[in-house]
């Protein structure tokens, strides 16, 4: 069992100088917290592991697939492995509590490992 507090978790994301923090990677999950401030771009790409995204705090719009959605602290969202989506339009600072499974990157390492 691991037990993990969001307030010491934001501390330790923001003594970094990178958008994502891990601070989980078990076989079957992976979760961090990731911040991009107002204004800034998402330059993500599509993950080989399903993904839910919980809106911590801000305001941005969310494009999966050329469709758009609002979110906002509160919102959670969940985006199927390799579907194309970003954040934009970020209004305000966001931090997001960022769920994968199986753990990121996983299945890209499984894969490569076979060839």
């Amino acid at each position: 069992m691991k037990n993990y507090q969001l307030t010491q978790l934001l501390r330790e994301k923001r003594s970094i100088d990178k958008n994502y923090y891990e601070f989980l990677h078990e076989t079957d999950l992976s979760m961090g917290i990731y911040e991009l401030r107002a204004g800034s771009l998402d330059m993500q790409q599509p993950h080989t592991e399903d993904e839910v995204y919980y809106i911590i705090n801000g305001r941005a719009q969310l494009e999966v697939e050329n469709e758009n959605l609002f979110v906002e602290s509160g919102s959670i969202i969940y985006v199927k492995a390799n579907m194309k989506h970003r954040f934009h339009t970020i209004e305000e600072d966001l931090t997001v509590l960022v769920f994968f499974a199986p753990a990121e990157y996983s299945i890209e390492k499984d894969f490569k490992s076979q060839q």
